[in-house]
């Protein structure tokens, strides 16, 4: 039995849960799980906002963890590696992406915490495919939220050629765009972040931009007309995308990593005129995920995080829920 934190409907605390996990398969891994990051995903998913959980519910898609089972078609992987889990645990394996090396495109994977238990809990199960190997020097507490806050804003850099001379700006100074001021930061790009308070401007200044707006002052992005070769976009609120998509530069591209749920309301003559391009993009491959860790490694990138112990998981929701987390939650499972 595999002991885990589950809710058991929509919007509930969650509570003590055990399950049978059965017969590991084949091409699978159990991973004794050490730290899982907590996201405003499993948020989603806990309260059933995409109309896609079922209960009981076992959240948990950031997963740090040593391997602890291995099935019989397993290779490359060894009890005791040390590894990571993310947004999915498997793919199809038949589809063009998927043997693409796109995994992450696949349009029928296995979520973690869809239809699956996740990593709330003292062990996990995955297809070996989907589990990346944490390369030695990488800060196990802070690591799990590269799995899913760190490659989400890491994928774009590789899926669009980002080059060190451009320049980058990013809308949203929290759990994903703190990674994503770093990771800009030591690609080489020159980097601006949009701020909503002084004390917001300071933290982004010290993250990685190099320049600062405020997003609550439509003159002052005005007069950024023309400036950026990328926008990235880590919120979920409606803003005036036709404010921002004035400041880039002609065949500028504004990109949405964060998942807005209202339609974007755009005048198409923005992107016409100048061939300004819109575009969104998920987590990544597993191969860009094990790029984006010796990238992270090399340039001492590491998410900013506040530690609670599994026991005490609707705490850590609750610090969630306030917007006061800086800038990461994770739980503590195991040494």
């Amino acid at each position: 039995m595999i002991k885990a934190y589950a809710a058991h409907e929509a919007g509930a605390e969650l509570k003590p849960f055990e399950y049978d996990p059965g017969e590991l398969g084949a091409e699978q891994v159990e991973i004794d799980v050490m730290y899982c990051g907590l996201c405003h995903s499993d948020l989603s998913v806990i309260n059933d906002e995409w109309a896609l959980t079922t209960y009981p519910v076992v959240p948990g898609h950031e997963v740090v963890g040593r391997i602890s089972q291995l099935g019989e078609n397993v290779s490359g992987l060894q009890k005791g590696d040390i590894v990571g889990l993310g947004w999915h645990a498997g793919y199809c394996g038949e589809c063009p992406s998927c043997k693409g090396g796109e995994q992450n495109l696949c349009p029928e994977p296995q979520s973690t915490i869809i239809n699956h238990h996740g990593g709330f809990a003292e062990q996990v199960r995955a297809d070996a495919e989907s589990v990346v190997k944490i390369p030695d020097g990488i800060d196990l507490a802070s690591a799990g939220p590269l799995f899913c806050g760190g490659i989400t804003v890491f994928n774009p850099l590789v899926q669009f050629d980002v080059k060190p001379t451009d320049k980058v700006a990013v809308i949203g100074i929290g759990g994903l765009g703190h990674l994503a001021l770093q990771f800009l930061e030591s690609w080489g790009c020159e980097v601006t972040a949009f701020t909503t308070s002084e004390f917001k401007r300071l933290e982004a200044i010290e993250l990685g931009a190099h320049h600062t707006l405020n997003s609550r002052d439509e003159e002052e992005i005005a007069a950024a007309a023309g400036q950026f070769d990328l926008i990235i976009s880590t919120v979920n609120v409606k803003l005036n995308w036709d404010l921002y998509l004035g400041t880039l530069k002609p065949k500028g591209r504004l990109h949405f990593v964060g998942a807005t749920l209202e339609p974007l309301d755009i005048n198409v003559f923005s992107l016409i005129s100048a061939q300004r391009q819109v575009s969104g993009s998920p987590v990544g491959s597993p191969q860009t995920i094990a790029q984006m860790l010796e990238f992270a490694k090399l340039h001492g990138i590491q998410p900013v995080v506040e530690e609670f112990p599994l026991a005490d998981v609707n705490e850590a929701i609750a610090r969630l829920k306030s917007g006061k987390a800086q800038y990461r939650v994770v739980l503590h499972v195991a040494d």
